[in-house]
């Protein structure tokens, strides 16, 4: 059976290249980024509708993940313009093109949909955004749903895992550098989340996008449980052999710091019974870092 053609936009960020490996074996894949494609690549910027039609036209794919976004929630605070212009606008750039195509598609999100005021949050509950980061990601999945009402969109409180490629937003690699230079680091003692490994929030995306290709509507990946930013802190550093006093739990609010919700725990289950999977908890998570 011939294999789907895939356009992953964004393939060369963080979870985009995990993404690729995840997609490699089920389909023919396409990386697709806003600047030097690679030889098996495409440019395309999302912000600009003609960018947009022009990949589409080259490629011609039967499915697309879309990952690229400004997803720095403080420089979207600082930036709330450009911050539109990519997660929003640059949203409805690829889902208007997916409609007139008939290409599938899976789209990311994010727990800063909600307040965070719940501890647990479903896809059926109400978003509530707080940052500027959040807000645009609540109207890139209205317009989402409406362009391409056949479009899953997968949620993620905390993705982590070791860069694929140089200079990508990697935790795990920023606190490394970090400590290696004897920099102490603040974690958030109060906001909550439930992380998941990048390589399985890729493998769920690539599933949705090429064997559950019928499945539509919101879903939630992340760990069976929840832990404090400044316990995950605690247990990288563990791992790491990094010394107790470089690990500072941070109690108040950093001056020109994006709010942020202090319970983002997004219930997997939905996506666990979809996919035949069991989602792992906080602690295996983290040890697959390091295996």
């Amino acid at each position: 059976m011939k294999k789907p053609k895939i356009l992953i936009i964004g393939a060369r960020g963080f979870l985009g290249s995990y993404a690729v490996e995840a997609a490699s074996s089920k389909a023919d894949v396409t990386r697709g980024d806003r600047s030097n494609p690679e030889s098996d690549g495409v440019a395309i910027d999302i912000r600009d509708a003609s960018s947009v039609d022009k990949a589409f036209a080259a490629t011609r794919p039967d499915g697309i993940l879309l990952l690229a976004a400004m997803a720095d929630i403080d420089k979207c605070e600082a930036q709330p313009g450009e911050a539109f212009a990519i997660n929003v606008q640059g949203a409805e750039h690829v889902a208007r093109a997916c409609a007139r195509s008939g290409a599938r598609l899976v789209f990311a999100s994010t727990g800063a949909v909600f307040d965070g005021l719940k501890q647990g949050y479903g896809e059926d509950d109400d978003v509530s955004p707080i940052s500027v980061y959040g807000k645009t990601k609540v109207e890139a999945e209205e317009i989402v749903r409406a362009l391409t009402p056949s479009a899953a969109i997968v949620r993620l409180s905390l993705v982590i895992g070791w860069a694929r490629r140089h200079g990508t937003n990697s935790m795990l690699n920023t606190l490394r550098e970090r400590w290696q230079e004897g920099n102490a680091v603040s974690f958030p003692v109060a906001e909550v989340r439930n992380p998941v490994h990048a390589a399985s929030a890729a493998e769920a995306m690539a599933s949705l996008l090429v064997e559950h290709r019928e499945t539509r509507g919101v879903f939630h990946a992340g760990s069976s449980d929840a832990i404090s930013r400044y316990e995950l802190g605690r247990r990288l550093a563990e791992r790491m052999n990094v010394r107790d006093d470089l690990v500072k739990p941070q109690t108040e609010i950093s001056p020109g710091r994006a709010p942020r919700g202090a319970h983002h725990f997004l219930l997997p289950w939905k996506l666990q019974k979809l996919l035949g999977t069991k989602a792992q908890s906080s602690e295996q998570v983290i040890e697959g870092c390091f295996a």
